[in-house]
C-alpha cells in the first residue's frame, strides 16, 4: 500500500464504491478504507434491495414512468418542504442516469416487485439484494485498480484551513500508518450504531432502540470532520427509522425484521391505546415514520394488532406473529391490560365505514368518530385467531451530516467550499432529508452523490 494516493475514499458502502469507480474511471489512483472486517463489508447496503430513480417511460424492469416532477412531489410530500431544494433536484436528476451507469458498473436488476410494497414503478430492484449489488461494485473497483483496505479504522484527520492533508489509520495487525491524498471523499455513513451519541439527543429512550444494519456505523468520520470545521446539516434527533420486531437482535437485524403489516391492522402503545393513523398514506411513502412513532411511546414498544383474514396480504417476516383465540387471550400474551385491548378494538370496529378495500390505492375504508382515525384501509378486527406483531424503533441512518454544494463538495463553517473535502451517501443524506423518507432514497443518494463526489474528487487530484 502506498502512503499517497489521489482520491481517498472513507467507507465501503454503495457511495464508497460509486465514489471509488467514478474516480479511478477519471484517471486517478484510489484507496478505498473500510472500517469493517471483510466479511462485514458494505455498511448499510448490505441490507438493501432496492433504488429510487426517475425515469421517463416503463422497462423490462419498471412497470411505468416516474418523472422528475412526481419524485420531487413525494419527496416534498415525506420531507415536509425541509430539504434543500437546489440539491435534490439535482439528485433527482442525476438519478435518471443511474439506472444505466450502476449497471455499467455489474450491478444486474431484477423484475419489477408486486404484492403490497407499490414500488413496481418506482423502485428497481437488484437481483440478489444489496449483498450482491456490494459485490458487484466491489470487483469491478478491484478490477479497475482501486485498493481496498479492510479492517483500517481511521482514528484522526489532518485538515488545515478546509483543506484535507493526511488520515491517520489504525490497523490491528499491520499497524497504524499514515495516508495522505490530494482529494478526499468521506462516504463512513451515520452514526446510528452508536448508542451513547443517541442519547444525547434521545435521553435513556435510546437504549430500547434496535439498529437496523451494521454495528460499525458509529459516526466517528462525520465527528471528526464537524470538529475541524466542516458545516453541519440535518436535525440529529432525525433518522430514517422503521418499526421492526422487537424480538430481533440489537444490530445487523436487516430487513427480514421489519413488518409492512401496519395498514392492515391497527398499531397499540404498552396501554393498548392507538396513537396515530396507521392508514394515512400507501407504505413506501409512510413506512418509515413509524419508528420515530414508537420511539415516543412509553417504553419505546407498540403492538401492530390484526385478525386472521389478513395474515396472506403482506411479506411475512422472520419472526411468527403472536396469536390468541380471544382478543383477552392475545393481550395476556402480550402483557397488556385485556379490557383495555378489548376496548380499543370493539371502539374500533364500531368506527370503521363501509368502503370498498384496495391496498393499492387509497381507497374508501376509513373511520369516524375516533381519535385518531384511521383514514384508509379500515377494516374490523372480528376474526379469530387474533394476532400481534410487538415492534421496537429500528434504526437505519441518521440524518445530522456535512453539508455539501451540487458538486458534493463540503461547506465549512465559514461558508466557503472546502478545497479538495467531498462527501457521499448517509454522511450527507440530510442535505436531502430533512425528516421523513421514502423506500430506496438512500440508495439514490449515495449512488448519485458517490459518482459525483468520485468525479470531482479525481478532476480536482488531477489538476
Amino acid at each position: 500500500m502506498s502512503s499517497k494516493y489521489d482520491v481517498l475514499v472513507i467507507g465501503g458502502g454503495n457511495a464508497a464504491l460509486c465514489a471509488a469507480i467514478s474516480a479511478r474511471r477519471g484517471g486517478a489512483s484510489v484507496l478505498v478504507l473500510e472500517g469493517a472486517p471483510k466479511f462485514y463489508r458494505g455498511g448499510n447496503t448490505r441490507h438493501t434491495r432496492n433504488m429510487r430513480c426517475a425515469h421517463d417511460e416503463a422497462t423490462e424492469i419498471l412497470t411505468g414512468p416516474y418523472t422528475e416532477e412526481e419524485f420531487w412531489e413525494d419527496l416534498l410530500r415525506v420531507t415536509g418542504g425541509q430539504t434543500d431544494e437546489v440539491l435534490a433536484r439535482h439528485m433527482i436528476r442525476e438519478s435518471k442516469d443511474i439506472l444505466n451507469w450502476i449497471v455499467e458498473q455489474g450491478v444486474r436488476w431484477q423484475p419489477s416487485l408486486g404484492g403490497t410494497l407499490g414500488l413496481g414503478r418506482t423502485n428497481s430492484f437488484f437481483l440478489g439484494g444489496g449483498r450482491a449489488m456490494l459485490n458487484a461494485l466491489y470487483l469491478t473497483a478491484e478490477k479497475l485498480g482501486v485498493e481496498i483496505e479492510y479492517d483500517a479504522e481511521v482514528i484522526d484527520l489532518m485538515i488545515e484551513d478546509g483543506m484535507f492533508l493526511a488520515a491517520h489509520l489504525r490497523r490491528p495487525i499491520k499497524g497504524d500508518t499514515e495516508i495522505r491524498a490530494t482529494s478526499l471523499v468521506a462516504a463512513a455513513g451515520g452514526f446510528e450504531a452508536n448508542i451513547e451519541w443517541l442519547k444525547q439527543y434521545w435521553g435513556e429512550a435510546a437504549d430500547n432502540f434496535l439498529i437496523r444494519g451494521t454495528r460499525y456505523n458509529r459516526g466517528s468520520i462525520l465527528k471528526m470532520l464537524l470538529a475541524k470545521g466542516v458545516q453541519e446539516v440535518g436535525d440529529p434527533t432525525q433518522c430514517h427509522a422503521v418499526a421492526i420486531d422487537a424480538r430481533a437482535p440489537k444490530f445487523d437485524g436487516g430487513i427480514i425484521t421489519r413488518h409492512d403489516s401496519v395498514v392492515f391492522g391497527i398499531v397499540v402503545n404498552k396501554h393498548a391505546q392507538r396513537f396515530y393513523d396507521e392508514g394515512e398514506d400507501i407504505w413506501p411513502k409512510r413506512y418509515a415514520i413509524w419508528g420515530r412513532l414508537v420511539a415516543a411511546q412509553p417504553e419505546q414498544i407498540a403492538y401492530i394488532i390484526f385478525d386472521s383474514t389478513v395474515v396472506t396480504s403482506f411479506m411475512p417476516t422472520l419472526f411468527p406473529p403472536i396469536a390468541g383465540q380471544t382478543v383477552a387471550e392475545l393481550a395476556g400474551k402480550l402483557e397488556l391490560d385485556p379490557a383495555a385491548l378489548e376496548k380499543t378494538i370493539t371502539e374500533f370496529n364500531a368506527a370503521v365505514q363501509p368502503g370498498t378495500f384496495d391496498h393499492t390505492i387509497l381507497d374508501d375504508c376509513r373511520t369516524e368518530g375516533i381519535t385518531p382515525p384511521k383514514t384508509h384501509w379500515a377494516r374490523r378486527i372480528e376474526t379469530p385467531p387474533y394476532l400481534a406483531y410487538p415492534v421496537r424503533p429500528g434504526i437505519t441512518f441518521t440524518y445530522l451530516g456535512t453539508r455539501v454544494t451540487r458538486e458534493a463538495r463540503m461547506l465549512m463553517a465559514d461558508g466557503k467550499p472546502s478545497a479538495n473535502m467531498f462527501a457521499a451517501g448517509e454522511i450527507m443524506a440530510g442535505n436531502v432529508l430533512g425528516k421523513g423518507y421514502a423506500a430506496g432514497m438512500g440508495m439514490t443518494i449515495g449512488s448519485v452523490f458517490g459518482r459525483i463526489a468520485g468525479r470531482e474528487a479525481a478532476r480536482h487530484a488531477k489538476n
